[in-house]
């Protein structure tokens, strides 16, 4: 799964503190006993969640000075949000309820992880050989489900089972421990060729051996026992459809959270960022010194 699930709950906090972003004394709520305005629902963010109206500051201020240098298009953050929908499948609609979202602020949210993205790849060069060199290894989306459960012996009951003609799916819901799929079949939806490396070293290692529909044998990891089986996979295209995609794929690839960072830094340094509520002073100290 894509990085940005580990820090989406921060776009909930972006969204609202956005709404505040005219400030003043722009009404929210009305009452006979007085009314709530835009300074006041800032200021009680302040106060009552310090830490995450920080981040969503940054957050803010990122899409700001990020937008002035770079553009992601209609198309680009469109093919991006049905690549989520294909990841998760049926489990959209639960995902975006969870952090407080709709798709709007979803795709928001998108957008500003695409203009970090084109930030920090942006003076990365990938020559024709060393693309055609991914191109070889590469592999199209593969969608996969597993069971996982905490020992061997469950696993091979498990197995057992499947091999005499059990569902999948239901066997998914009654034993693995991973909840999130097992309330969909165990089904972790689309994964991609870079997808692949997210997994534990065993795990990714099974899903380059395994034929499509073939259900592996128990596979020991850090968290227990998996069963996997391919469900379906994508047929690889020829290199000139696919050669603009691999070589995005490519630079990211080499792209880490520390070289994101300094990236972000340096667009912050150019725009000249000053922070006028004390409140928040040193929040971009890093990235605005002169070192």
């Amino acid at each position: 799964m894509k990085k940005w699930i580990l820090s989406l709950s921060l776009a909930a906090g972006m969204i609202v503190l956005a709404a505040c972003g005219n400030g003043g004394d722009d009404t929210v709520v009305k009452t006979n006993e007085g009314n709530i305005t835009k300074e006041d629902l800032y200021n009680a963010m302040k106060e009552k969640y310090p830490q995450q109206t920080q981040q969503a500051l940054q957050e803010l201020v990122y899409k700001k000075v990020l937008s002035e240098k770079y553009k992601v298009s209609d198309k680009e953050l469109n093919d991006e949000l049905q690549k989520t929908k294909d990841q998760l499948g049926s489990q959209y609609e639960a995902f975006l309820a969870q952090y407080g979202m709709d798709e709007k602020g979803f795709k928001d949210y998108l957008k500003l992880e695409l203009l970090e993205q084109k930030a920090a790849t942006a003076d990365i060069k990938i020559s024709d050989q060393e693309l055609k060199n991914y191109y070889k290894k590469w592999q199209p989306e593969i969608k996969v489900r597993h069971i996982l459960v905490d020992d061997e012996k469950t696993a091979n009951e498990i197995k057992a089972q499947l091999d005499k003609g059990a569902k999948f799916e239901d066997l998914a819901k009654k034993y693995s421990k991973d909840i999130a799929s097992a309330n969909n079949g165990g089904d972790l939806g689309w994964i991609d060729y870079q997808g692949r490396k997210q997994f534990v070293p065993e795990f990714t290692k099974a899903l380059d051996t395994l034929k499509v529909k073939e259900i592996s044998k128990p596979i020991k990891t850090e968290y227990g026992y998996h069963i996997i089986q391919i469900t379906d996979k994508k047929k690889k295209k020829p290199f000139n459809e696919v050669k603009d995609q691999l070589k995005e794929e490519l630079k990211l690839s080499k792209v880490d959270q520390t070289k994101m960072q300094k990236k972000l830094n340096e667009v912050l340094k150019d725009a000249n960022v000053k922070v006028e509520d004390k409140d928040f002073n040193g929040l971009f100290s890093e990235a605005t010194s002169n070192k």
